[in-house]
């Protein structure tokens, strides 16, 4: 049993509701303090140690109970927190689409398999933000890579992924699939 000192039930809840929650617990923690975040969302797992990369807290690990993960963080204390950022170089859905075709251009979505399943942009490579870190070699780094998520959370986190492995040309589809009204392809037609 992990010693916690406090508790957020995220259970039920998506993209990117489980990481807003949890950046604003952490605000009522103190240094060195120890969040059980309770989430079914299976995108949370990527989402929670991206941010806590990118925010300076520390991510202890994960457990599975169920249908339910267990993340464990550690708020950092003020030495170690880091000014969290947003990705500078953004697209409008509007700007992304009228790019698409182009030969230059990559669309990645990063959003977990079964979203990416039940709707996503032709052409677009499906890696999720877990599996990016691993995979980055599958991308061609001298074309335009837009990256695109369901809000614009996790391909936030994903761009900065990639232009800290060197990728010159990474721009964040900040509105996501959740505002997309262009064509999508499925995996079931």
């Amino acid at each position: 049993m992990i010693q916690t000192d406090k508790l957020l039930d995220a259970k039920g809840l998506a993209c990117p509701m489980p990481i807003v929650r949890t950046k604003k617990a952490m605000t009522e923690l103190e240094p060195g303090q120890v969040i059980e975040v309770q989430a079914t969302d299976k995108g949370s797992l990527a989402d929670i140690k991206a941010w806590a990369k990118s925010s300076g807290n520390q991510y202890l690990g994960t457990f599975e109970e169920g249908d339910v993960l267990k993340h464990y963080l550690r708020k950092a204390d003020l030495s170690e927190e880091k000014e969290e950022t947003q990705f500078p170089h953004t697209v409008t859905n509007t700007e992304l689409q009228a790019q698409l075709g182009r030969d230059d251009v990559l669309v990645l979505d990063v959003r977990e398999p079964a979203e990416y399943a039940f709707g996503h942009i032709e052409g677009a490579v499906s890696i999720p933000l877990g599996e990016l870190e691993n995979r980055t070699q599958e991308l061609d780094a001298e074309k335009e890579v837009i990256v695109i998520c369901r809000t614009g959370n996790r391909s936030d986190f994903a761009a900065k992924q990639l232009a800290d492995k060197g990728f010159g040309r990474v721009k964040n589809a900040v509105e996501g699939m959740s505002q997309w009204d262009g064509e999508t392809k499925n995996n079931n037609a």
